[in-house]
């Protein structure tokens, strides 16, 4: 059996090593040894984040999400400036999605950001999808651990272009707020379940468009909001004083308006959440629910990549498509000679023998 690989450990002391350009070179080289799928890289990740622990949670965690041409890098990089000239460093983790026919990204989102990307206290990281669903990448985890271990004391996740359904931001940040058009529906679309109702703050962008529709957006969705009720949130108590309230705020990001009402509500939002121990629970809920996910991809790869599934999977695929087999059926053969199959009959026989009587 091998050793186990050890971090690299001059990337270990440039990152810990405080601001400087040899701290933003090992930043980006250690993302990209978190993005690769080697085996011996994967395992030089797995040191280099066991490493980096102690030095990570100290930073504020914000997802950005909304449909695409919202004005999210545009937001953003005002943020980013605003917090800059505040003492603050800024990473941002912008997911840029990947084509379904050629499996490439742009990874343009810094070029939006021109003025931020080239500002020494900020570092910018965009990185493709890969196929992989809820508007972020598989690896924006372990990278705002590594933004986090370096001193970035505010980490920004931008999500790509997303509809309804892709909340897994909501999941792995300390505040998720989306990004909503003046014109973007009626009071119907604002109270539909999904994005919104996880959405601790909203934003009504490019509210110089169109002034009257931003109002109209603002009081559609604040009234949503209290139809909605309950957040949503596990943590919360809707007879709880120190619940939070989701709002909903207009801005020019554009034109740096409104960004610091953005942060102040922030800020509110931080302390209340800071005192009640709503931050701390909302991250042990995140890292259960960050190792159950990594468990079950494993579990995926290791299923596709077992040799008594190779070699019966194109007959089985065969017989699916052609009609002479139904999917379940098929599934659950597979399962059974990748040794899943026992597993099942067991816990089916424990259930049945509990409850059974005892005769005695």
């Amino acid at each position: 059996m091998s050793a186990p690989a050890s971090a690299p450990l001059p990337m270990l002391q440039a990152l810990l090593g405080g601001p400087s350009m040899a701290q933003r070179r090992a930043l980006a080289k250690a993302i990209t040894l978190l993005e690769s799928t080697r085996p011996d890289h994967r395992q030089q990740a797995d040191a280099l984040l066991n490493a980096l622990l102690p030095h990570t949670g100290g930073a504020f965690r914000l997802g950005i999400s909304g449909v695409p041409g919202v004005g999210k890098s545009t937001f953003i990089e005002a943020l980013g400036l605003h917090l800059i000239g505040l003492g603050h460093r800024v990473a941002v983790l912008a997911v840029d999605p990947s084509s379904s026919v050629s499996g490439g990204s742009i990874l343009g989102d810094k070029t939006r950001m021109e003025k931020l990307s080239v500002h020494p206290h900020a570092f910018i990281r965009p990185s493709p999808s890969g196929g992989t669903l809820g508007g972020v990448a598989a690896k924006t985890r372990e990278a705002m651990l590594v933004c986090e271990a370096a001193g970035y004391d505010i980490v920004i996740v931008e999500t790509v272009g997303v509809g309804q359904s892709e909340t897994a931001v909501a999941n792995m940040t300390d505040l998720f707020c989306v990004l909503q058009l003046p014109n973007a529906g009626d009071d119907l679309q604002a109270i539909k379940k999904g994005i919104m109702e996880l959405a601790d703050l909203i934003v009504i962008n490019k509210a110089d468009l169109d002034p009257d529709a931003a109002t109209r957006a603002q009081a559609q969705i604040t009234s949503a909001l209290r139809l909605l009720g309950l957040h949503g949130r596990p943590e919360t108590d809707c007879h709880d004083p120190t619940r939070w309230q989701p709002r909903v705020i207009q801005l020019s990001a554009l034109h740096a308006r409104g960004i610091e009402t953005f942060w102040q509500a922030v800020d509110d939002y931080r302390r209340l959440q800071s005192a009640a121990g709503g931050l701390q629970a909302r991250r042990q809920r995140q890292a259960r629910a960050w190792m159950w996910e990594r468990i079950e991809a494993g579990l995926r790869e290791a299923f596709i990549r077992h040799p008594a599934v190779q070699a019966r999977l194109p007959a089985l695929t065969d017989d699916v498509l052609a009609g002479r087999m139904v999917a379940s059926v098929a599934a659950r053969q597979l399962l059974a000679v990748f040794g899943f199959g026992a597993a099942l009959t067991d816990a089916a026989a424990a259930v049945q023998q509990a409850a059974i009587p005892s005769s005695a």
